[in-house]
């Protein structure tokens, strides 16, 4: 992994205030780092630490970014995905990495988002810049806890990686 990528922040700061207002500037704030992110992508939270119970945040993604299918087992943690702005198919694989749904959303459309329970292997691609996405599932966030990730899958940063992206985006392309 090149020293920009691990240095460039996976999140954002969560705001500390008790009332946080959700306007366009708050999005617009997540939209800039999210072009600036070599991950394509950036968590804005709104949950105040890593330890609360309800984890909610803006996942924020630009076309390319590469999201590794991965399940919420252990610890289960259902999740809803709501999108507010641009769009994205959300991927749904079986346990051996075949695609066994494809479910396109687009915010302001009759589609616009998935409640996925735990144990759903999942993943999602970004179909518009500066898509962005509402997300809530349970906490805490441990990371070695958080995410099941699939073993057919290349890690983030791979050439592997980019050349399953791209199959992905071809298939998105032709449902």
């Amino acid at each position: 992994m090149e020293s920009s990528q691990q240095s460039f922040p996976v999140a954002m700061d969560a705001p500390q205030a008790d009332v946080v207002i959700l306007d366009q500037h708050l999005m617009e704030r997540a939209i800039a780092q999210s072009r600036q992110s070599p991950r394509k992508r950036i968590i804005f939270p709104l949950h105040k630490s890593d330890d609360a119970t309800l984890h909610r945040m803006f996942n924020v993604a630009q076309p390319g970014t590469y999201i590794r299918p991965h399940w919420h087992r252990d610890p289960p943690k259902d999740e809803t995905l709501v999108v507010i702005r641009g769009a994205l198919a959300v991927l749904i694989f079986s346990d051996d990495g075949d695609i066994r749904q494809t479910i396109k959303l687009k915010a302001g459309t009759s589609q616009f988002g998935v409640d996925l329970v735990a144990g759903v292997c999942h993943t999602f691609i970004c179909l518009e810049s500066d898509t962005v996405v509402f997300e809530v599932k349970s906490g805490p966030y441990h990371k070695a806890t958080d995410k099941d990730f699939a073993s057919w899958v290349p890690a983030e940063y791979t050439p592997e990686a980019l050349q399953l992206l791209k199959k992905w985006e071809a298939a998105v392309q032709s449902c």
